[in-house]
């Protein structure tokens, strides 16, 4: 039973690891640490690797439990009931926890709130787009974490942070701001602009 409740712990572990690159863009959001939330992506390279090893444990720890058990030859009693720890039950919601934590990354970006704004464009040849060389983003909540602090500015007419792209795409009226605030809002994110080029 003790090595029930390990394999348990162990897939849970692994799953919220597995996810933890992305989970700490949201958190840091939600807790108003935005600096914070490129601290895990360093891990996102054993994703593929954690989810496997989450998905052997689990598998493995289903397979302890429902394989035929030992009859044993005595007269004693032997139904007790096992402890909501040691159930399937318990196992079953241990499971459904990891495959959410997994999928994480998928649907991440409906922590954050909705940044679109009204803009009033006085002047067109006021409007300037920079292309920004970001390194650090991993999963679509580190875009979602980019776009959230770059759309608090004044002048931001639209923004499109890709992590697979490693860049951000900024469309901003620079009679009220200027790239120099951008890339602060950028980097207080955690992440970095490593470059920068009008586009």
């Amino acid at each position: 039973m003790k090595s029930e409740n390990k394999l348990i712990g162990a897939g849970l572990l692994t799953a919220i690891t597995a996810s933890l690159c992305c989970i700490t863009p949201v958190l840091a959001l939600i807790a108003g640490t935005s600096g914070i939330a490129s601290t895990f992506s360093w891990i996102e390279p054993f994703r593929p690797y954690l989810i496997g090893l989450t998905i052997l444990v689990l598998g493995f720890a289903w397979y302890q439990k429902l394989k035929p058990q030992k009859e044993i030859d005595c007269d004693c009693e032997t139904d007790e009931k096992p402890k909501f720890i040691q159930s399937k039950k318990f196992l079953g919601i241990v499971t459904v926890f990891a495959i959410v934590m997994m999928a994480f990354p998928y649907y991440s970006r409906i922590f954050y709130p909705n940044s679109e704004k009204q803009i009033i464009v006085v002047d067109k040849s006021d409007i300037k787009t920079t292309k920004f060389k970001i390194s650090g983003m991993t999963c679509t909540s580190c875009e979602e974490h980019v776009n959230h602090e770059v759309n608090k500015l004044n002048g931001i007419v639209n923004s499109k942070a890709s992590y697979e792209n490693e860049n951000a795409i900024i469309e901003f009226d620079k009679t009220k701001t200027n790239e120099t605030e951008i890339e602060k809002a950028i980097n207080s994110t955690g992440y970095k602009v490593t470059d920068k080029k009008e586009n």
